[in-house]
């Protein structure tokens, strides 16, 4: 919707008279002293959402799906900012809020899962016997020992 009007006019009205106070007020924008179009910040956000959002829907590699919830997190604290900026109700932000936990959970999910894995590799490379080794019907920590 904030690229097109195709699914809903009247919201896409609304998120372009919005984009233009965001737009007014992003922090890097100011501190470089340069004017970036609501056009296009509205439609370099929307970009990104529907990328991440299908990176993260359907590309398996981890480490992909990890960078787009990583953008997405940072899209998501950016909205939450300019919403507290420009003073907009909570009904205007509690989309961004509902998103940004959302994707912290996600976060932190995988960040579990991926302690587990390593966990299950080192239990995994401890228990197999080395290859090389003359002392193999010597339990390993007695073999450390010799």
């Amino acid at each position: 919707m904030k690229i097109t009007p195709y699914i809903s006019r009247e919201l896409h009205k609304d998120l372009r008279q919005e984009y233009v106070k965001y737009a007014k007020i992003i922090p890097l924008a100011r501190w470089l002293d340069v004017k970036i179009p609501s056009k296009w910040y509205r439609r370099i956000v929307g970009g990104l959402e529907i990328i991440c959002g299908i990176a993260l829907t359907f590309i398996p590699h981890r480490r992909t799906k990890q960078l787009a919830n990583w953008i997405l997190l940072s899209l998501m604290i950016a909205a939450i900012s300019l919403h507290w900026a420009v003073d907009d109700k909570l009904e205007r932000s509690a989309p961004a809020l509902v998103f940004f936990f959302m994707l912290t959970c996600r976060l932190v999910v995988e960040w579990q899962i991926e302690r587990q894995d390593r966990a299950e590799a080192a239990k995994a490379s401890v228990k197999a016997p080395s290859m090389g080794s003359t002392n193999s019907h010597i339990p390993a920590k007695l073999a450390k020992n010799d």
